[in-house]
């Protein structure tokens, strides 16, 4: 089961998550100008960052957005990413974020659950309800998982994820939904491949968050940049699992903080991050 594997990668490596959300911007210009292109960069940029990290990192996230915003070249270098750090047995995210009716979630499913897009989790929207999850699901006894936008870190969350739904909030009858799911695909160390997407910048709630998610394990953004402190994720996190923590600017553009090669000045921030996290647990 894949999130037994994620477990198993956070106890050997820590709870930090690389996230490859990469703007062409973030590419060293002195970097960019050895290509002559723009997409052969970007893809040697991806990999070395890989290549500096994978040792220390428990998984890596792939934002679709800034590949998608590129064209048809922009998604090639994305197939080439996803299927270069599978090839190393790194545990990989798709974070695509869909959601759509029925048939046209079988449609996503099917097309990164499998082919060029392949993946081994993926973030999705729950708010159409359970059948834009339901095609996502039968792949679960194909080692595939998913992360459902539950409470996340943007300030806007609130505009429709805290509000009440009778006595309980929308965020929590969306855990309500999944449920009988989650409970009937547990792992050996307890959480379904079921999972969730919590940010850390909860501050109040992370505590009840963490207790009420019974079985959950929780990709949780806005960790430094949107504010959230290595307290925060001590509250979301179990005995130090149960979540992997993401950064990507931070990581990606270490080497304007540092005085280092672009990716080894990622590596020395992922340790710091990891380091810090650490820490705290």
């Amino acid at each position: 089961m894949i999130i037994d594997k994620l477990y198993e990668a956070v106890e050997k490596k820590g709870p930090v998550c690389v996230g490859l959300d990469t703007s062409i911007d973030y590419i060293p210009k002195d970097f960019l100008k050895k290509f002559t292109s723009l997409y052969d960069a970007l893809f040697e940029f991806n990999k070395r960052i890989i290549d500096a990290t994978e040792d220390i990192a428990s998984c890596f996230k792939i934002q679709i957005a800034y590949y998608e915003a590129l064209g048809i070249e922009g998604m090639k270098v994305y197939s080439k990413t996803v299927k270069y750090l599978r090839s190393r047995e790194n545990i990989v995210i798709g974070d695509i974020k869909r959601s759509d009716i029925l048939d046209t979630a079988k449609m996503y499913a099917k097309a990164h659950f499998e082919g060029d897009f392949e993946v081994d989790l993926v973030t999705l929207n729950p708010y159409m309800g359970m059948d834009s999850i339901i095609p996502f699901l039968e792949y679960l006894d194909k080692d595939k998982g998913i992360f459902v936008l539950v409470k996340t870190s943007n300030p806007s969350s609130k505009d429709l994820q805290t509000l009440y739904a009778g006595e309980k909030r929308v965020f929590e009858r969306v855990y309500d939904f999944l449920k009988p799911y989650i409970e009937s695909n547990l792992g050996r160390y307890g959480y379904s491949p079921i999972g969730a997407v919590v940010g850390c910048t909860n501050f109040d709630e992370a505590e009840d968050i963490r207790k009420n998610l019974k079985g959950m394990f929780f990709l949780i953004p806005g960790y430094g940049a949107q504010g959230g402190k290595k307290e925060d994720v001590k509250k979301l996190l179990m005995d130090g699992n149960g979540g992997v923590v993401n950064s990507s600017r931070a990581i990606l553009l270490a080497y304007k903080k540092y005085d280092d090669e672009f990716f080894l000045a990622a590596r020395k921030e992922l340790l710091r991050m990891k380091e810090e996290i650490l820490s705290a647990i």
